[in-house]
């Protein structure tokens, strides 16, 4: 597909730091933390951290997509360079085997150790956590995203950690002092920032300390199976950190500059970054995302499986309706289930037609400036998303071609060649109508006004001319419904929608005839009204 991109001129400089969608707003406090300079580091850095106890999930998609957003805004901001963190957390003890992989009476063996040391019950991979970062990368190279991954237990291994966990011992009380209040008193009694991996079991302890040695990088806990005491470095992967702390600690040894997260989240975000103060970092600029919703409003979770998967999004619609309804206020609450795939697959596309003919300032917050990164490409035929299911509907098939006969009568040039976006689209309308709209299809008979209305509707199409554009076949339309004195129009089409389709809601009826044809909709008419 073609592209139409924006040039970075001075000028679209002075658009882009006016404009006003949430990537740029995003991109501009970024720069105004920096006070508009290049961080000793020499860039800016952005993260989104991962757990990898289990596969990528729509949440993943939705937090990198957003991320590389807010990046490519402040790329047209300014010429500082920035990198994408992808952080892995695959020290953290595995807590329970989770139900969808192999093995599992091996996996139990292991519970409590890092993932990094536990075999792959796949038998692929060095282990478990090797096993589920290949995934994540793979899931996040399969969309294109630009990111360098970051394994946690990489870092503390390596001794990269190394300085910033001296800090931790050295203000030890101080982190305790932010933790424990937000703690239960049970949790209380046993807390403690560091978690030392047992030596003799390889198992992450979460133990209270008995002493700590700063002058040693050492602490002092007792052996929860022995009852002996045990000195061990919190240097070299000796240990990790409780997940607040190892945030605030993150963020302060990498010098992160933004970051988003989830509203389930917030408290945990105010602990880090009071973490990361007290041991001497600054705080990055954050984003708290609302979470998605399922079907009855309750809060999507991966356990109860009451969400969308992100295979079944794309199994029902391209990628880049995805992004799209991902970049919609992140900030509000949205249902994330079936029924919202085909408003946000027409939305994209209006956006992406709209696009050639906007202003420079409308085209920097139009979303599909940021899904494409500015690289918008053009449409194909004009064709939604809602008017192919239809189209499905009336014609009762699963099969491209019978749809690909009626586009290319209304576009003769058309092929699946030449617009394989438009193909792509064809085959996700069809398996939409199949799995969502042919089961609960339901036809009603029409009242003697209503088919009145409809036989006079049969008449007009007879004679309107077989090259009639849409609006003028949807002008028709209006006037047979404004002639049978239906008290809302809306009434007379809903009658078109029930009788004809099915369903209670539909196209627009102009474009869909004129893709139908007026001969297949008389046809469709004199059925239904026998």
């Amino acid at each position: 597909m073609s592209k139409v991109a924006l040039e970075r001129t001075p000028e679209m400089v002075d658009i882009y730091r006016n404009a006003k969608s949430w990537p740029f707003e995003e991109a501009r406090r970024i720069l105004d933390r920096i006070q508009n300079k290049v961080p000793k580091k020499g860039f800016v850095l952005l993260e989104t951290g991962y757990g990898p106890s289990g596969l990528p999930h729509i949440g993943t998609f939705g937090e990198v997509a957003r991320t590389s957003m807010v990046r490519h805004a402040f790329s047209q901001l300014c010429d500082i360079p920035t990198r994408l963190f992808a952080f892995s957390d695959d020290m953290d003890g595995l807590r329970k085997v989770p139900d969808n992989v192999p093995n599992q009476d091996m996996l139990r063996q292991h519970i409590g150790k890092p993932l990094t040391t536990i075999p792959d019950p796949y038998e692929k991979y060095e282990s478990f956590g090797h096993h589920n970062n290949a995934m994540l990368q793979r899931f996040l190279d399969s969309f294109g995203f630009e990111y360098e991954f970051q394994s946690s237990s990489d870092w503390y291994k390596s001794g990269r950690f190394n300085e910033t966990l001296r800090l931790v011992l050295q203000h030890y009380d101080k982190i305790m002092g932010i933790m424990l209040p937000s703690l239960r008193d049970e949790r209380r009694a046993t807390y403690s920032p560091f978690l030392p991996i047992c030596p003799r079991t390889g198992i992450v302890l979460q133990v209270p300390m008995v002493e700590i040695r700063p002058n040693s990088d050492t602490i002092v806990y007792k052996d929860p199976e022995t009852s002996k005491l045990v000195e061990t470095l919190v240097t070299d992967g000796h240990c990790k950190l409780q997940w607040k702390v190892d945030w605030g600690m993150r963020w302060k040894a990498f010098e992160v500059d933004y970051e988003m997260s989830g509203k389930d989240l917030i408290d945990s975000v105010k602990l880090s970054s009071q973490i990361c103060k007290a041991i001497g970092g600054v705080t990055p600029e954050t984003l708290t995302y609302e979470l998605f919703l399922d079907q009855e409003g309750q809060k999507i979770s991966k356990s109860k499986g009451n969400g969308l998967t992100i295979d079944e999004w794309l199994t029902y619609a391209p990628q880049e309706s995805l992004s799209y309804y991902m970049f919609q206020a992140p900030r509000k609450a949205k249902r994330l289930y079936f029924d919202v795939i085909p408003k946000a697959v027409d939305e994209y596309l209006s956006l992406v037609s709209k696009y050639p003919e906007q202003s420079p300032e409308l085209q920097a917050d139009n979303p599909v400036y940021h899904i494409h990164k500015g690289n918008v490409p053009k449409s194909e035929s004009g064709l939604g998303f809602n008017i192919l299911l239809n189209l499905a509907s009336v014609c009762n098939t699963e099969d491209p071609a019978v749809l690909w006969g009626f586009v290319q009568k209304y576009l003769p040039e058309s092929s699946p060649e030449k617009m394989p976006f438009l193909n792509e689209l064809i085959k996700h309308a069809l398996i939409y109508y199949r799995d969502f709209v042919k089961p609960s299809k339901h036809y009603r008979q029409p009242t003697a006004e209503e088919k009145a209305a409809l036989q006079d509707l049969h008449q007009t199409l007879g004679n309107i001319d077989a090259t009639a554009p849409a609006d003028v076949i949807q002008t028709d339309v209006f006037e047979v419904g404004k002639r049978h004195n239906f008290t809302e129009l809306r009434a007379w089409f809903g009658t078109l929608y029930e009788v004809l389709l099915g369903q209670k809601e539909g196209p627009r009826m102009g474009s869909f005839i004129a893709l139908y044809g007026a001969q297949n909709m008389r046809d469709l008419i004199a059925e239904k009204i026998k």
